[in-house]
């Protein structure tokens, strides 16, 4: 009988020395975070060996990786019974450093990754969102679609299709506000304001300046210099960054009797004027760059491009999500949707999970045969949330701490790549991978479904010739 999250709980409490070497605690997706007081008092071996423990990274924060929803739960406990003080801090800011710290202690870090860092922190906290969003956008366009074919009909079907719908253009649709609130988090400045520099960025009257300076084309509005949503998020988030600098600037500078009142003010005019009049145009003229880059790579008319080119992407995306990285391509995905309709790139990139649930299941089967139940436990609590696209538990359960079937994962899931690519899968949004983004994909729905099990068989198929027995003593 699986263990109560209370009992767990108390566990993990008399792990780490007691609720009074604790000095604060918070969660992400698949971990319980706890900042402790003496490190030298926590017991990792014993948490490691816990039932219902996938997985323990010891890093800025203590992290203990316990799956999707599970983690929330204990978080809960932790704090209105043990009274543990909530990390607000651990839920923004250090996620990123804490997932990095974890993979390699003192990483050299260059600039390009620095760049991608800030990104990934930006939109870590809203993946919650991007995720529901996603899957609501995804059904509704599902349901459309099954009616436009008469599959099925009448007003309860389209009551759905809208509030489905309604759901998902609540997020979405204001994406861009709620990148402006959480970059000003990551940079430091007011995050009101960087919602503001958000919602600039897609507010109507800037048609009517660029209209007015002679930037837009009215018979071809996407061709503007500046128009609504030009440059996309990566303009919103330099915008915020210039934001930051400014404000705090000014603040430096401005009596304490006006602060309040004048320093947003200032702030926000010749934040919105650079933002309209330089970095929107800029960052266009990049985001156009990318889409051409982009229908190079992935729209290749070329088969021997679009293999490769779908083999590569899905392979190396696995360390990509280990280090955070993989937040930072949600740009491209904007760009993309936006410029062709459809998002080619994230199904590509989806099959990186199943390459790994592929090996996952090539290690149970080697387990069973060793009678390693440890193990065993390990991947059946993990498989099903890496079947639904949430490959965390996987990734510090099971396959980096072995090491090889990291490489192997991500070697199996480069076939269901190349195959995605190939037959030119489009997804109309993007958020979980795995089974639940199939009704994210607006065409090629099944070649999606084949992929998916191309990397399932290629991942095992590897893992299984490569893993031996004694690997599993690595753990």
């Amino acid at each position: 009988m699986p263990k109560d999250n209370d009992t767990l709980i108390k566990e993990i409490v008399d792990h780490v020395g007691g609720v009074n070497n604790i000095n604060s605690a918070t969660n992400c997706m698949t971990r319980l975070r706890i900042r402790i007081k003496d490190d030298s008092q926590v017991d990792q071996e014993a948490l490691k060996n816990l039932e219902g423990v996938m997985g323990v990274v010891d890093a800025e924060t203590l992290q203990i990786v316990v799956g999707p929803g599970k983690a929330k739960k204990l978080a809960d406990i932790m704090m209105s019974e043990y009274k543990v003080p909530q990390d607000s801090d651990a839920t923004t800011n250090s996620n990123w450093q804490d997932n990095k710290q974890a993979v390699k202690d003192n990483q050299n870090r260059g600039k390009g990754k620095k760049a991608l860092e800030t990104i990934a922190n930006i939109f870590i906290p809203m993946i919650p969102a991007i995720i529901a969003a996603g899957i609501f956008q995804g059904f509704s366009s599902l349901i459309g679609t099954m009616i436009g074919q008469e599959t099925i009909t009448g007003d309860f079907w389209e009551g759905m299709r809208i509030v489905f719908a309604l759901i998902g253009n609540s997020f979405l649709g204001y994406f861009a506000i709620y990148t402006g609130i959480n970059s000003a988090k990551v940079f430091g400045a007011t995050e009101a304001l960087g919602g503001m520099i958000g919602a600039a960025s897609i507010a109507a009257p800037l048609v009517e300046l660029s209209t007015l300076i002679g930037w837009y084309d009215a018979e071809q509005p996407l061709d503007s210099i500046l128009t609504t949503g030009k440059g996309g998020i990566i303009g919103v988030i330099i915008g915020v960054w210039i934001l930051a600098k400014i404000e705090k600037a000014v603040r430096k500078r401005m009596p304490d009797v006006l602060d309040i009142m004048v320093t947003p003010v200032i702030t926000l005019l010749i934040t919105v004027l650079i933002m309209a009049l330089v970095i929107m145009p800029l960052s266009g003229f990049l985001s156009d760059w990318l889409v051409t880059g982009l229908s190079y790579i992935i729209g290749s008319d070329n088969t021997i491009v679009s293999v490769l080119s779908g083999y590569i992407l899905a392979a190396v995306f696995l360390p990509m999500v280990l280090l955070g990285l993989h937040h930072g391509l949600i740009p491209i995905y904007a760009i993309q949707l936006e410029a062709f309709g459809g998002v080619t790139l994230f199904p590509v990139l989806a099959m990186a999970g199943a390459g790994q649930v592929g090996a996952a299941i090539a290690i149970y089967m080697i387990a069973k045969k060793a009678g390693d139940e440890r193990m065993k436990g390990i991947i059946s609590g993990a498989l099903p949330a890496g079947v639904l696209g949430i490959g965390e538990p996987l990734i510090y359960g099971v396959t980096l701490p072995l090491g090889k079937p990291f490489i192997t994962a991500g070697l199996g899931a480069g076939f269901g790549g190349a195959y995605v690519m190939l037959m030119g899968v489009a997804a109309n949004a993007w958020g979980p991978s795995g089974w639940v983004a199939l009704p994210l994909m607006q065409s090629g729905m099944l070649h999606y479904a084949i992929g998916l099990i191309i990397s399932y068989i290629a991942g095992f198929l590897i893992t299984r010739l490569v893993i031996r027995e004694s690997d599993l003593a690595n753990v």
